[in-house]
């Protein structure tokens, strides 16, 4: 009899655990659906329940929840526009009202995606102010994730979706936002920003377990870290990722790196690992991915952040369906947050609407150092790809090449752009040069752009370990 009654107990906490219609958090009113598109929409409610969905474009759909009370369906979106609805009808009934169709990005990152229009506490976004009083447009969109750092992943988040305007803009993530403002009055559709960042994370926070212990040096704790839990691996994927995978997406904008830089060769192979389960997470083995080299800083100590920019640009260039917004020209020596956030936004946009919206002309990306050669024994010429119309330095000596010889010791070096669109470097100190450095330090002012204003990474020729 005791044992029946346990039983009977016991169904009727599953029944009241579910209940009742349930959705994530980011299925909700003012949302953006990605247009033209089979995007999926699910949600729990008693084990065994019909469901129906219904869009008000036109589309229904129903399914049967699974033994664990677990639902999904998928729906075809129309093309942009429009104000529709969804009504979700299980054990109860839901809806989710003023739904736009545009174009959907997860922007992602540490403290410099993160960075809201409005800066922190004496740290400044230029230009934020005019910004924000110009911002009002409800066809710019944002749902900011609420921190949350998990050692077991989740399946819901914290969060609403807002409109951009003059109460809501300085809030918004700055690079998301302008990336986001670029996007809309180009395309002249919806745009909707998914911000899910953490200041200080590290790239292994954002990576699942599975992938992590593909790397032996990865210790995956049995406990977040209180100090730094944006610093714990898998804590954020867990937390702030796995719970809004399969949600319906055009693709991806990063922005980190500062906290690996002293683990630059590890980087080189966890980023493109981590780049690469988030695809396998949306089943699309080609979903853009778009990111920002860190700025240049006077770090502190011995570690020079150069390696971990070179990181950032051998992904580019051997991840495909990736690009990087180069911000040699818009760092701070002072500040690790540096106010130009705008130029990374944009920059990031160039290469989403080259790239995906057939806006193929348009420059992209800048100059990439291809190989070198020897001139009369005692200068280098460089070859670049990507040149287009060529090389500028606005008027302005280039002030940031180094060059060494067999000693592997670099000077400072002259450097001169050519009418057959290569650069030659000489030194007078290096009779017989050996390799040649770009902007190879932790801060440095890039001084070398394409003619359409976009700065050339920082490179080497070598692969001098020092």
């Amino acid at each position: 009899m005791k044992f029946s009654v346990l039983i009977t107990f016991l169904l009727l906490l599953k029944i009241i655990a579910y209940g009742q219609t349930k959705m994530p958090s980011f299925f909700g009113d003012n949302m953006v659906l990605q247009q033209e598109k089979k995007v999926p929409v699910w949600g729990t409610d008693t084990p065994g329940q019909r469901v129906s969905v219904r869009a008000s474009w036109g589309e229904k759909v129903q399914t049967i929840t699974s033994g664990e009370g677990k639902w999904q369906v998928y729906l075809h979106t129309p093309s942009s526009g429009g104000e529709y609805d969804l009504v979700i009808k299980g054990s109860t009934k839901l809806s989710v009202q003023n739904i736009t169709i545009g174009e959907v990005w997860i922007c992602s990152g540490q403290s410099n995606m993160e960075m809201p229009v409005k800066g922190y506490k004496n740290q400044p976004i230029a230009g934020s102010q005019e910004a924000i009083l110009n911002s009002g447009n409800n066809h710019i969109r944002y749902f900011h994730v609420k921190r949350s750092a998990s050692l077991k992943p989740l399946t819901n988040v914290e969060g609403q979706w807002l409109m951009a305007g003059t109460n809501t803009t300085g809030d918004i993530s700055a690079v998301a936002y302008f990336f986001g403002k670029k996007l809309n009055a180009v395309l002249d559709v919806p745009i909707g920003l998914i911000i899910s960042s953490w200041g200080a994370s590290s790239v292994e926070a954002w990576m699942n377990k599975e992938i992590l212990q593909e790397f032996g040096n990865v210790v995956i704790p049995s406990e977040v870290s209180e100090k730094w839990p944006q610093q714990t691996p898998t804590a954020l994927y867990n937390g702030m990722m796995h719970p809004i995978e399969g949600f319906g997406i055009k693709g991806v904008i990063w922005y980190q790196g500062e906290s690996n830089r002293s683990r630059a060769k590890e980087y080189k192979a966890l980023f493109p690992a981590m780049i690469n389960a988030w695809r396998e997470s949306w089943s699309n083995n080609k979903l853009p991915f778009y990111f920002a080299q860190i700025a240049p800083f006077s770090y502190r100590g011995n570690v020079n952040s150069a390696y971990i920019r070179e990181s950032q640009l051998h992904t580019m260039l051997t991840v495909p369906y990736t690009g990087m917004a180069v911000t040699m020209d818009v760092g701070d020596s002072l500040c690790i947050h540096p106010s130009r956030k705008k130029e990374v936004g944009e920059r990031l946009a160039l290469w989403a609407l080259a790239n995906d919206y057939g806006k193929e002309k348009i420059s992209f990306s800048a100059p990439v150092y291809r190989s070198m050669s020897l001139i009369d024994n005692d200068k280098v010429k460089l070859f670049f790809d990507n040149v287009g119309l060529g090389f500028t330095s606005y008027g302005k000596e280039l002030t940031t090449f180094t060059i060494a010889g067999d000693d592997r010791i670099f000077h400072p070096a002259k450097a001169r752009i050519m009418n057959d669109q290569t650069i030659v470097v000489w030194s007078e100190e290096v009779k017989y040069p050996r390799a040649v450095r770009y902007a190879f330090k932790n801060w440095v002012s890039g001084d070398l752009f394409n003619t359409m204003g976009l700065p050339v990474s920082s490179f080497r020729t070598d692969d001098w370990s020092n």
